[in-house]
């Protein structure tokens, strides 16, 4: 018998199961891949291991613009690859290891809710049923892959993948061709630039980086047109075929680009199916499970947080979503604020935002200012990026003077955007801001000198 059960361990899964155990209760996590989930072993982190080895990379390249000069710079991407592996499995065997300090049994299986009894939940793993008195469902998500003619067989066949396959791949492709412009396509275009693929970017919208406010959008796509990537927007894929993609453009022309491999890169759906949550009754929309802000489903004493939930698929919601869980069913009372959640994009330049857009404010009709400001402010980012062309942005309430959003295109804005969240989510207002103290020189601090001129 466990207090809680945690089915997947992923950041949602792992997180909550040690904040749990913390306060005393028996827990089981299933899980039944690999600890870390989606974000540890596929996603976030192997991506901004080969990110962070193309940035290097283009630094050598571009060393002259800051007066060092040497020769001989590569890549060697099979080492790149290796080190992506052993960075994974440092963290995973870290989870592991704390989750073991803290008493949280985990068993390496898929878990089936079998059904509900006097006792608790019972969940099937393994062959073993287990009995809950709580559960947790964080079996996050999958890549989408849409039915698209000839991708299934070319899935198979390895000419196309998915975020999982790419990560693994060893031999860098003369061609490739990235279905889907959001953060997941952007990041692996970005790595296979750097690393001297010629890669084209097949985008339904009219824009790439999806809902990302408007502006940043067209700056970052700016500079990786520079870089050389092709961007085929308002375009639809009709077919795979074995050495191309076929699409068609708005305007109805048919059109094909040759590629040596193609990543899909559409999207992502919750894992719901299979794990037996129409046993107890547990409700869904569109295949997510749906929730409250306490994470809480329409069956007492289940909770649910993650991918599963399909409210905001981040790693960083999901570790929040996991503490709100466990908080609530502590017998506290939290919520999950969802118009403060930070998002990245971890190119070169990176981008990251929180809060309103330009899009929204328009969309919802708020009364807000919205200003932008060149990060050339920042003495850093001049010394550290030439000819760069960076900005911030602010969504400013025009009633409360209080800040809506935050939006950035530039070096540090992945570490910076946790500051701007953090104005949002307070309801901080400009004079607030204004009277902050901001390490100098940083490109930060860009952000109070806007609260001056706004």
């Amino acid at each position: 018998m466990y207090d809680l059960i945690v089915l997947g361990g992923g950041p949602a899964g792992y997180n909550a199961a040690e904040r749990a155990a913390h306060a005393g209760l028996k827990t089981l996590v299933l899980e039944g891949r690999a600890l870390g989930g989606v974000c540890l072993n596929e996603g976030c982190i192997p991506t901004k291991t080969l990110l962070y080895s193309a940035k290097i990379y283009d630094y050598a390249k571009h060393s002259e613009e800051y007066g060092v000069k040497f020769s001989g710079a590569s890549i060697d991407h099979p080492a790149v690859i290796d080190r992506k592996e052993k960075v994974v499995k440092m963290l995973v065997s870290g989870i592991a290891a704390k989750l073991k300090k803290l008493g949280v049994e985990v068993v390496p299986e898929f878990g089936e809710i079998m059904g509900r009894g006097a006792e608790g939940f019972t969940v099937k793993a393994g062959g073993i049923e287990y009995i809950g008195k709580k559960l947790l469902v964080c079996t996050g998500s999958a890549a989408s892959v849409p039915p698209i003619p000839g991708l299934s067989e070319s899935i198979t066949s390895g000419f196309a993948m998915t975020n999982r396959e790419i990560l693994d791949l060893r031999k860098i492709p003369e061609r490739l061709v990235v279905i889907g412009g959001g953060v997941i396509g952007l990041e692996m275009a970005s790595y296979f630039n750097s690393i001297g693929t010629h890669v084209t970017v097949i985008e339904m919208l009219d824009h790439i980086a999806g809902p990302t406010d408007g502006d940043i959008s067209r700056i970052l796509y700016k500079n990786y047109v520079k870089k050389g990537i092709t961007f085929l927007l308002s375009a639809k894929v009709t077919s795979v075929g074995t050495d191309c993609v076929n699409y068609e453009l708005n305007n109805g022309a048919a059109e094909s680009v040759k590629a040596d491999a193609v990543l899909v890169s559409i999207g992502r759906r919750p894992v719901t199916q299979g794990i037996g949550l129409e046993n107890i009754g547990v409700l869904t929309e569109r295949g997510a499970i749906i929730t409250n802000e306490y994470c809480g489903t329409s069956v007492a004493g289940v909770w649910a947080a993650g991918d599963v939930n399909g409210k905001s698929m981040l790693a960083h919601t999901a570790y929040r979503e996991g503490e709100v869980a466990v908080t609530n069913m502590l017998g506290g009372r939290d919520a999950v604020n969802y118009d403060a959640i930070p998002a990245v994009i971890y190119t070169n330049p990176e981008v990251a935002s929180v809060g309103e857009t330009s899009e929204t404010v328009k969309a919802k009709g708020l009364d807000a200012k919205v200003e932008s400001y060149t990060l050339k402010y920042s003495g850093r980012y001049i010394a550290e990026n030439e000819g760069g062309d960076g900005i911030v942005k602010l969504i400013i309430d025009n009633e409360h003077r209080s800040v809506l959003g935050v939006h950035m295109i530039g070096n540090y804005a992945s570490e910076i955007i946790y500051g701007a969240a953090m104005m949002v989510d307070r309801k901080m207002r400009v004079e607030q801001v204004q009277k902050l103290v901001f390490p100098h020189p940083t490109v930060g601090e860009v952000i109070r000198e806007a609260m001056f001129m706004i």
